[in-house]
């Protein structure tokens, strides 16, 4: 996505991922040494370990105090620093990306490590030993994960940003030392067998999370690879042009109404959105500021009055939520200016996160009709949304996240609230789906969505698409360690590297179940969802009342957007889907045209 792009999303998306990765490793470690010990095969680890010190020779000491010296503190750092220096320095032009992938994946993973050996504590073999012992649990093997985030690391670059024969041989050689490095610690009775595979895992996790934020869509030239290139090969996928705007009717400039959020949007924010409202045309501006009494302002007033040609919201999801409310099918695009602590509508609608850049971009555009949902329930009055609406765990993180580490932290303040509801009873609940018969389930939460990624790039609905007519439905539902530790790894692995397309349905149900069933997904045009008992339900990020139903319905293209292009398409979509509408149209390239909006 565009957004990715910038530092912001790059720093929440990093933010988010290394959270994922140091909760799968403690998950992982208390699994070793609470779960799983005693059992097949850890039963093994002491006898292979004894074996190791009953065998030992002089050549076997030498070598694998070597190897130890390869993987020691002082040398991984002093080889990092070197190697840092030595891509800054390069004649050609300085690799700042590759020098912060290397030094970050090193230090990433040893803050990591820390954080594990604190909640972890496991002693090391029952062995003599021929290192010492720092005071950290030998769950996971430290020496391994820095190894494998530095000669891994340097392994990538080998790969990813050299040409010629050679760099596989070179990367084969450096790829062998984190292993070797593992057998000799085990050898010297230092760790056990799944502490090296835990330091393996940890530095492999590092340099996936550090190579999608630093180097992901960076060619051997140290360039950005242009938006909407597949890279060629075989088997590329050839980029489908979205659907085209519906820009009969709009022109430049207009009666606009402007809703504003007095603490999202700033003065200094507010004076750019006037000025670029004026650089479009858009002259005749009217500024309503939303209260906890008036949460749309005056807009439903000036919508009523008529003669409204553009809506722009300065605010989060729940000010969109509610405007959007009002402006659904009137006809009337509604642009945003992404400006509160999630902003996931505009994330999904591939805007910038910059809030000025995103409205720009967006009146530099055109028109494409969205769905929208419209949701009840037992305490509920009728309400439209546009991201997602839930109950259960995700409800009580909103209705707990502080307020002061919102506007501290942004997001990061539903993550720390997240932890205090990790072990919130399942709920019992039943679905009926577009009127069929009801599906019985226990979850911990259940989440609908018109569209599917959360903050930085997190897939949680793959399937969902904004203007698909249909609503996607989630369960999530982790038992015990490896549930959540499954859940967690399949959603960061989409986040690496997300799948060409999202998988279809497998069930008698329609649907799809994925992490050793953590995560199940359905699709409808209806959903009622019926609980067992009242729970905490939320909004597009808003806590409502809580209560027993939710009964949800699709408004296909009730919402009409200004947008720099359809929703899911890149530039070079944009560009192809302009060039395909003039020519079946037989009018010039840039001339208005309606047209229906298509469902990708």
């Amino acid at each position: 996505m565009t957004t990715e792009n910038s530092g912001s999303a790059r720093r929440s998306r990093l933010v988010w991922l290394l959270a994922a990765q140091t909760a799968s490793m403690v998950l992982l470690g208390l699994w070793v040494t609470q779960v799983a010990v005693g059992h097949w095969p850890l039963t093994l680890e002491d006898r292979l370990s004894q074996a190791f010190a009953t065998h030992r020779s002089p050549v076997g000491n030498g070598l694998t105090s070597g190897l130890s010296l390869l993987a020691s503190t002082e040398y991984i750092v002093g080889v990092t620093l070197v190697c840092v220096a030595a891509l800054l320095a390069l004649p050609s032009a300085p690799r700042w990306a590759e020098a912060v992938f290397l030094g970050a994946s090193v230090a990433v993973q040893s803050a990591v490590f820390l954080v594990v050996t604190f909640f972890v504590e496991r002693p090391r073999p029952d062995v003599p030993q021929l290192d010492g012992a720092p005071p950290t649990s030998s769950f996971p093997s430290g020496h391994v994960g820095a190894s494998v985030a530095l000669y891994g690391g340097l392994a990538t670059l080998v790969l990813s940003r050299t040409r010629g024969p050679w760099r596989y041989l070179t990367a084969g050689v450096l790829l062998l030392v984190p292993p070797a490095v593992g057998l000799s610690r085990v050898y010297r009775g230092m760790h056990h067998p799944s502490d090296v595979l835990g330091g393996l895992l940890n530095g492999a996790a590092t340099l996936l999370v550090l190579g999608s934020v630093f180097l992901a869509g960076r060619g051997a030239d140290g360039g950005r690879t242009p938006q909407g290139a597949s890279g060629g090969g075989a088997g590329a996928l050839p980029a489908r042009p979205g659907p085209a705007p519906l820009t009969g009717g709009r022109r430049r400039g207009g009666r606009t109404v402007v809703v504003r959020h007095p603490h999202g949007c700033p003065d200094e924010l507010a004076d750019e959105v006037r000025a670029r409202l004026r650089r479009h045309g858009f002259t005749a501006q009217r500024w309503t500021s939303t209260t906890v009494d008036r949460p749309v302002g005056s807009l439903a007033d000036e919508c009523a009055a008529g003669g409204v040609d553009l809506v722009v919201v300065c605010g989060g999801d729940g000010t969109v939520r509610v405007c959007a409310d009002v402006v659904a099918g009137t006809g009337i695009p509604l642009a945003l200016v992404p400006c509160g602590t999630g902003n996931l509508l505009a994330r999904n609608l591939d805007l910038p996160s910059d809030p000025a850049t995103a409205l720009d971009e967006a009146l530099a555009g055109g028109d494409f009709a969205i769905d929208v949902g419209r949701v009840e329930g037992d305490g509920l009055p009728p309400t439209r949304f546009t991201v997602m609406a839930g109950a259960g765990f995700d409800a009580a993180m909103v209705r707990d996240a502080s307020p002061v580490l919102k506007a501290r932290l942004g997001w990061a303040a539903y993550a720390l609230s997240a932890a205090r509801h990790l072990r919130d009873p399942r709920m019992r609940l039943s679905l009926r789906l577009d009127g069929g018969p009801r599906i019985r389930r226990r979850a911990r939460m259940v989440v609908i969505g018109n569209v599917g990624s959360l903050q930085a790039g997190l897939e949680l609905l793959p399937r969902a698409r904004p203007d698909s007519g249909r609503l996607e439905v989630v369960l999530f539902d982790p038992r015990g360690a490896a549930g959540w530790l499954a859940a967690a790894a399949h959603l960061a692995a989409r986040v690496v590297r997300r799948p060409a397309e999202a998988p279809a349905p497998g069930g008698p149900d329609g649907s799809v179940s994925v992490a050793a069933g953590s995560l199940e997904y359905f699709s409808a045009g209806r959903i009622e969802v019926r609980l067992a008992r009242a729970q905490d339900r939320e909004v597009d990020g808003d806590t409502m009342s809580r209560g027993a139903r939710l009964t949800v319905d699709t408004e296909a293209g009730a919402l009409r957007m200004r947008l720099p292009r359809a929703p899911g398409a890149t530039a070079g979509d944009a560009a192809a889907a302009a060039a395909a509408a003039a020519a079946l149209s037989g009018v010039p390239e840039g001339t208005s045209r309606t047209a229906p909006t298509a469902h990708l």
